[in-house]
């Protein structure tokens, strides 16, 4: 009789102790897999502006928050090297036109010696033919003849030479001349380089120097960006991004505005990794973008991946492994399809009617 008390009430115990465990039945409801991600919000087409050239700030030539348009002047950087060199390749430039093509042009000298050489080239050619004819008619001396004949083939000689002597002088003087144009030119970009220009029609949205601080080309100086159009920055980790396809439709929630649900697609996948966080950068825009936005804005985003209708759907809390669930028979094994935020599909291996157990 006691064995048999001892046994009931360790069945009731059990009993007891099944009954107290919760547990559910699968229902049919429609399910939506999504990736959740945090959003950081950044204008389009932001990027920092940085000086190639070392320097002094003169004066930044706007503010924080204006509107500028492509190639407006940002920054101005004062340094006097630049400009004596410019000064100086100036010079140099006007010396080199003056020496090629000017009044005082070497080459024109060169022409007038030219014009007297071969005036006198004519002249000993003239008298070497005369008496060359007299000596053919024996008359005059040898000397005569020889002498005649050395001035002339002298005169041709100084002729060709001042001609080469053009010449080369010629194309010295052209290549001085696009020398000069040449470090002119490099003078002025250098020049121009002391003035940071925008790249794009946007905004400033930072000027990170102050009249006199010093400037080299390894800090940015301003930060610039579109005025209009902002891009939503996701990070989705590297087990979701193969889920992720453009113009995928995205929920967008921003602390700055509670409450408040926002549409975007996605618009831009980078293949690259990074290797710090294992995430990719996956960007989109807004269908319809908020009134006001602002760099750096954070908030939440969960881009819809797959819908079904009419599916049966179980807690994802009653999921053991990621497979499996505890029913009446025991431990089963499950297929499952989409999964939610906290429910999954299950495609086969109970049905609607199956009693299912939480696990502990």
């Amino acid at each position: 009789m006691f064995k048999l008390l001892v046994w009931i009430l360790f069945f009731s115990l059990l009993v007891s102790c099944n009954n107290n465990e919760e547990k559910t039945l699968p229902s049919i409801t429609d399910i939506t897999e999504s990736v959740y991600s945090s959003v950081t919000i950044q204008p389009d087409s932001l990027y920092q502006a940085y000086a190639s050239v070392n320097g002094i700030l003169d004066k930044n030539l706007v503010e924080e928050g204006d509107v500028i348009k492509k190639d407006a002047p940002l920054i101005q950087i004062i340094n006097s090297n630049p400009k004596l060199n410019t000064e100086n390749a100036k010079l140099s430039l006007e010396l080199a036109q003056k020496n090629y093509n000017g009044s005082a042009a070497i080459l024109s000298s060169i022409e007038d010696e030219i014009k007297a050489a071969s005036l006198k080239l004519s002249n000993d050619s003239i008298n070497y033919c005369r008496q060359e004819n007299l000596w053919d008619q024996q008359i005059g001396s040898k000397v005569e003849f020889d002498t005649k004949k050395l001035a002339y083939e002298l005169s041709s000689n100084a002729l060709n030479l001042l001609q080469n002597k053009y010449d080369r002088t010629k194309d010295e003087l052209e290549t001085q001349l696009q020398q000069a144009r040449n470090n002119y030119k490099t003078a002025q970009i250098i020049t121009k380089d002391f003035t940071i220009n925008s790249k794009i029609n946007g905004k400033v949205y930072a000027l990170y120097k102050n009249t006199g601080e010093i400037v080299n080309t390894l800090e940015p100086i301003a930060s610039v960006g579109s005025a209009t159009v902002f891009v939503i920055e996701m990070l989705v980790d590297e087990v979701d991004i193969v889920k992720i396809k453009k113009d995928q439709k995205i929920i967008i929630t921003l602390d700055a505005y509670n409450g408040q649900v926002f549409t975007a697609k996605v618009s831009k996948i980078y293949p690259k990794k990074d290797e710090r966080n294992q995430t990719f950068m996956v960007e989109a825009l807004f269908d319809k973008s908020p009134e006001v936005l602002y760099p750096g804005l954070s908030g939440e985003a969960n881009i819809l991946i797959d819908r079904k209708k009419a599916v049966l759907t179980i807690p994802k809390q009653y999921l053991i492994d990621d497979s499996k669930v505890k029913t009446d028979n025991g431990i089963i094994d499950i297929v499952i399809g989409l999964q939610s935020m906290d429910t999954v599909e299950v495609i086969s291996g109970i049905t609607k009617e199956t009693w299912i157990y939480k696990p502990e």
